[in-house]
């Protein structure tokens, strides 16, 4: 059966932008692109304490955590997960995407505002089209003009940021949001995603690092990167993880993560609290990388500075931004572009993510192989 024209034409504008997106593997290249900062996904020590501790488990679930999906070991990790993000209470979902969704979805209700920052992550955006509530971006990390939203609000209003952002690798002025949101009695919704088991002691994010949990009203933590495994957990009030079991319908409707996935979480927190050295690692490669930009690349490239492992170096348009990319991975280095429509036209990029396991050697390789592009 011939798939629908309108179908077939959206995919034509794709091909004609040279924005047509297929999957690929990496195949043995240097990895300068995956979220797995702490490399904890290949760690043989953790994977063998996983194994261990998953021998005599059931492969699934077996349905959602309202039926038959729920276990001991799951509410032992959410119970885990409460102290180490110093919440009231947690609740675990299947990934980073779905939590956004169960709680932009569900929280806001008709009549109430949604405030966020024009930069946000797809899946937020997503949860956004879920909710009848209305909704306002602001610009960039631009107080004033969330400042200026906020004024015009009505109903109950939620701010929802990001502690740093995918794309540019920056952070939120969170303590100054946090302050606007007191002001303003609004609720603050903040995504932790790529903060993660970076920031904190525990692992807590930027909300940890800066000591300011007890300040925002709903943090979302994700798995998949930092942590090395899958899912992620929502951390608020007692009242606010009740409400969700009953109303988010990403977390009801979905068959529940398998006790593997649990351990994995649990084991990838303990991991980093037993060690620091590969987040100093981590930190240490980035400001590695940072020093070398500045010495070779800073007359040849524009780019968001940040001290995140997240580092852009911007190349406008689709085609020279591919172009680019593979020659980098020719090179052997695997650094994917972001096409436009994912940034804005204009600011396509090339997305290089640091890890604690790349060598000195090869990031500095990395950025001879820049300088020559």
């Amino acid at each position: 059966m011939t798939l629908p024209k309108k179908l077939t034409d959206q995919l034509n504008k794709r091909k004609q932008n040279n924005s047509i997106r297929s999957l690929k593997t990496t195949n043995g290249l240097v990895d300068f692109s995956s979220n797995d900062y702490l490399g904890l996904s290949r760690n043989e020590t953790l994977k063998a304490k996983v194994e261990r501790q998953s021998k005599n488990l059931n492969l699934g679930s077996t349905g959602s955590r309202l039926l038959s999906g729920n276990s001991a070991i799951a509410e032992e990790t959410e119970a885990f997960l409460t102290e180490q993000f110093s919440a009231e209470s947690c609740l675990i979902l299947n990934s980073g995407y779905l939590a956004n969704l169960a709680v932009i979805s569900s929280i806001p209700q008709k009549g109430d505002t949604i405030i966020y920052d024009e930069l946000v992550h797809a899946s937020i955006k997503d949860g956004m089209r879920l909710s009848l509530a209305n909704k306002k971006s602001f610009k960039h990390n631009d107080l004033a003009d969330l400042k200026k939203r906020l004024d015009l609000a009505e109903g109950d209003r939620y701010v929802v940021i990001e502690s740093a952002y995918s794309m540019d690798g920056d952070f939120a002025p969170l303590k100054d949001v946090i302050d606007i949101c007191e002001k303003h009695k609004a609720r603050l919704i903040l995504d932790e995603a790529h903060t993660t088991g970076l920031y904190g002691r525990k692992g807590g994010g930027l909300s940890e690092e800066l000591k300011l949990e007890d300040k925002i009203f709903c943090r979302v933590f994700t798995f998949g990167k930092a942590i090395g495994c899958h899912g992620a957990a929502i951390a608020g009030s007692k009242d606010l993880i009740t409400y969700l079991i009953n109303f988010a319908r990403p977390f009801i409707y979905t068959t529940a993560l398998p006790d593997h996935s649990y351990i994995s979480i649990k084991e990838g927190f303990n991991h980093i609290l037993k060690s620091n050295e590969p987040r100093v690692q981590l930190f240490n490669n980035v400001e590695f990388y940072n020093d070398l930009f500045e010495e070779k690349l800073n007359t040849k490239f524009s780019r968001v500075s940040n001290d995140h492992p997240i580092q852009t170096i911007l190349i406008s348009g689709n085609n020279n931004v591919k172009n680019a990319a593979a020659t980098l991975q020719k090179s052997g280095f695997d650094v994917r572009p972001i096409l436009s429509p994912t940034v804005k036209e204009g600011q396509e990029r090339l997305r290089i993510c640091l890890h604690s396991f790349n060598t000195e050697d090869e990031i500095y390789n990395l950025v001879a192989t820049l300088a020559n592009l």
